[in-house]
């Protein structure tokens, strides 16, 4: 069996040594880098507008032009997610919390280097992972369950406790918050209608990308707008210099970058749980294991980076696992994928490990050469790259914002989703100011609907297998020993950072009795609006039926008591947490020493001049929505430049007028001519619909 697998991957190797084929694959990979760098879009997006042009290539192409596509949008999603803060992808969230402080330090090209040279290792290794472990882990994951994928949902879970850097109990409560937001919306098994507001938009549930872009993009431009500064605020760069000083540190760290990509091929071989989470582990696994990390990660840790880019390429290869083998989609651009292995005449499993195992191996290449070549032309390009992090922002803001309302608008192609933008921006920029950790809401929100879906199969298949504790020990011990072996791992990995944070209080006793003078602050305010939201979805989910109420009542439940014991402490520690004018105390009422896993602000800023520029930022946004619904988002796209530049500046006419005539074309070229998407419809459109033939956008 082993000479005919060398074979076959010998074999393989030459049939992609064809120029043609090579030309497929780098097609491919410049699409996906292009694609990555857009917010909102990705692989998903990618595989669709691909998808038709293989119809007429033979498999081995075919498969380049996908996956040369795919392996790379979590490669380029760095260069948003590093010089602004912004997601590329939703795999690339984690990447932000070191990444653009990074930036922000003028080591924006060390931070490129990196994530370039940690993402190809991890992109490699899940190629190679893919190559030798479909055979063996064919009949592993056949043992898996909806049991075993509810307790790896359950370890995604805990990663909330290493996510909350010093606030381990406003994490859970935001954690607790994402989870009953993934509920929202018509219930799959019962079709009762949860938390919709009455809106049809919301039947659907809230989206992914408006939700990350909101709660991670929105605020950096809102703060970038605020602190009148660049990306870079020391004004200097480094850039060919910071880049090998990057692969410097993946070499140092090399160690850390195995094992992360190890992690993320791994779990991109469950189905469902997909890049939006996986590194989000692979980062808490690094906040949990580096030496020192706890102090350092969110400050700008290289370390921090290389964990998120190294396991978010790795994924890839692990997802192709039960996608090859059982033609179950290991992530939503899988199943896209599945549509190629038909259109060819291929199928799915163990025919794919046999008769066609030449093509299983031109994919293993395909994604092995495609992170390399993405790697490199990241490398080539990043030293201009890098330079945007010293462009003024009134000349980077338009850009970033026009691309951002594109990119959420591709979500569900409706209003609300730049309304859904819009509230989550809000809510994320409050989170940040106040020091509450953002990245537990997109946990929640990620998991949110795979808690839940395999909590309900669990109980529905095997609950009346459980009635007794003996039975529920022998199906434990004998037929789902993973679910124990998951949960004990995650114990494991949840239960220091609860004791350093007791222990810092002076144990149980001093956090039950310390408490002294009333402390009010606008963290009080907030942890009251966010009781009450709570408070009141809990009410509302009293009268649904039964099966769709029993895990959103248990979560509103658990989030309400965490939220009230964190707001008590908060409130009622008010000498032990010496709070800023902000409000910006620890949460847990105790002194802050572990690191604070997110964005740093400028606390030198009086607080009014905070407020009156925040409202000046949230004045932009309402006005370029509302010019959007009157006359479209190109003509608004114009006019806002425009209006922006020369306001927010001043910037010299002759500048306004050409960035203002670049930036349309550019948007109109790529959006509507190239990717052909849709944009939202104005008034105007409706009004005069034969305009639309002149302006796309309306």
């Amino acid at each position: 069996m082993e000479v005919s697998m060398l074979d076959a991957a010998w074999h393989a190797a030459t049939i992609m040594a064809d120029p043609t084929r090579l030309m497929f694959l780098a097609t491919g990979v410049l699409v996906g880098l292009a694609l990555g760098v857009i917010p909102g879009l990705g692989g998903i997006v990618g595989m669709a507008l691909l998808l038709p042009f293989t119809f007429d290539l033979d498999p081995y192409s075919a498969f380049a032009l996908l996956l040369g596509m795919g392996s790379v949008t979590t490669t380029s999603d760095t260069i948003p997610a590093v010089l602004f803060g912004v997601p590329g992808t939703a795999g690339s969230a984690a990447t932000i919390l070191d990444g653009h402080p990074l930036a922000r330090q003028g080591q924006a090209g060390r931070a490129f280097g990196a994530a370039y040279s940690a993402s190809m290792v991890g992109g490699v290794f899940g190629a190679l992972l893919l190559a030798v472990s479909i055979p063996i882990l064919r009949p592993v994951m056949l043992t898996v369950g909806s049991p075993e994928l509810l307790s790896f949902a359950f370890f995604g879970l805990c990663m909330v406790s290493v996510l909350s850097g010093s606030s381990p109990l406003r994490g859970l409560a935001a954690a607790g918050f994402g989870l009953m937001i993934d509920m929202i919306g018509q219930d799959p098994q019962t079709g009762t209608l949860r938390w919709t507001l009455d809106s049809l938009y919301l039947w659907g549930g809230v989206p992914l990308v408006p939700v990350t872009l909101g709660i991670f993009a929105l605020p950096e431009l809102a703060d970038m707008m605020i602190e009148r500064r660049t990306i870079a605020m020391e004004g200097k760069l480094d850039t060919r210099t910071g880049q090998w000083e990057g692969v410097r540190d993946t070499m140092k760290h090399l160690w850390l970058v195995i094992r992360v990509a190890f992690l993320g091929s791994t779990l991109g071989a469950v189905p469902g749980l997909g890049a939006s989470v996986i590194d989000w582990i692979a980062y808490g696994h690094a906040a949990r294991t580096e030496k020192g990390a706890d102090k350092t990660f969110g400050t700008g840790d290289i370390r921090g980076v290389l964990a998120s880019e190294g396991a978010n390429n790795a994924k890839e290869g692990g997802a192709l696992v039960p996608t090859i083998a059982f033609g179950v989609p290991g992530s939503a651009s899988m199943a896209i994928l599945l549509g190629a292995f038909l259109i060819h005449g291929l199928v799915p499993g163990p025919d794919m490990l046999t008769k066609n195992l030449d093509v299983t191996y031109t994919i293993v290449w395909s994604v092995a050469l495609a992170n390399i070549l993405g790697a490199g032309l990241c490398f080539m390009f990043s030293d201009q790259l890098a330079k945007i992090a010293v462009v003024r922002q009134s000349i980077i803001m338009p850009l970033i914002l026009t691309v951002i309302m594109v990119g959420a608008f591709q979500a569900r192609r409706h209003w609300g989703d730049l309304y859904t933008l819009m509230f989550f921006g809000m809510i994320g920029w409050s989170m940040k100011r106040l020091r509450w950790p953002r990245p537990p809401v997109i946990l929640g929100v990620v998991l949110g609907g795979i808690v839940e879906r395999y909590f309900n199969i669990s109980v529905n298949r095997y609950g009346a297998e459980m009635e007794e504790l003996e039975d529920l020990y022998y199906w434990l011990v004998y037929d789902h020993w993973i679910v124990i072996l998951v949960l004990l791992i995650s114990i494991w990995g949840v239960y220091p950072p609860f004791m350093r944070e007791i222990k810092r209080t002076g144990g149980f006793k001093a956090m039950m009795t310390g408490f002294n003078r009333l402390n009010f602050d606008l963290n009080t305010i907030f942890y009251s609006l966010f009781i009450g939201l709570i408070a009141a979805m809990l009410i509302d989910s009293l009268d649904w039926r039964e099966g769709a109420k029993r895990v959103p009542i248990f979560v509103a439940w658990f989030t309400l008591i965490i939220a009230s014991i964190s707001f008590i402490n908060h409130t009622f520690r008010g000498e032990v947490v010496k709070s800023t004018a902000d409000g910006s105390g620890d949460g847990n009422g105790i002194a802050e020493r572990a690191a604070h896993l997110d964005i740093e602000v400028d606390a030198s800023i009086e607080g009014r001049v905070v407020v009156r520029r925040a409202f000046r930022f949230l004045s932009w946004l309402v006005a370029f929505l509302v010019s959007t619904s009157i006359i479209g988002m190109l003509p608004t796209t114009f006019i806002f430049v425009i209006a922006y530049m020369r306001i927010e500046g001043p910037e010299p006419w002759r500048l306004v007028a050409i960035y203002s005539v670049g930036l349309t074309s550019f948007s109109w070229f790529l959006f509507d001519f190239l990717l052909l998407l849709p944009w939202p419809r104005s008034q105007l459109g409706i009004w005069f619909p034969e305009l639309t033939y002149l302006i796309p956008s309306m």
